[in-house]
């Protein structure tokens, strides 16, 4: 875990500017773990997409060396819950003074 206890300010601003800061941070955040829910669904559609090809075409030789659905799935389910993790700091935030 990272300590930023001894870390000096790199910038002096106001209560203000400090909280506009964090939540442009937050929502920055956000658009990542949206963009990388985005990749999991279209690696998910497109390993979905695969294996029915190879079922269509009748093929005999086709190996599932292993189902990595639950591992996408599971990871999905971890930035969904960050996710909201980031959305209720963000309201937090929000609630603490002037919006953010």
């Amino acid at each position: 875990m990272l300590n930023f206890a001894g870390t000096a300010p790199l910038v002096a601003t106001s209560a203000t500017d400090s909280r506009q800061l964090i939540a442009a941070d937050l929502r920055s955040l956000i658009v990542r773990i949206d963009i990388s829910l985005r990749l999991i669904d279209a690696v998910m559609a497109e390993e979905d997409a695969a294996g029915h090809v190879s079922a269509v075409a009748g093929s005999n030789e086709i190996f599932v060396l292993d189902d990595v659905t639950p591992r996408y799935a599971a990871a999905g389910a971890a930035l969904i819950a960050c996710r909201a993790g980031l959305d209720r700091a963000l309201q937090q935030l929000s609630e603490s003074g002037k919006p953010a």
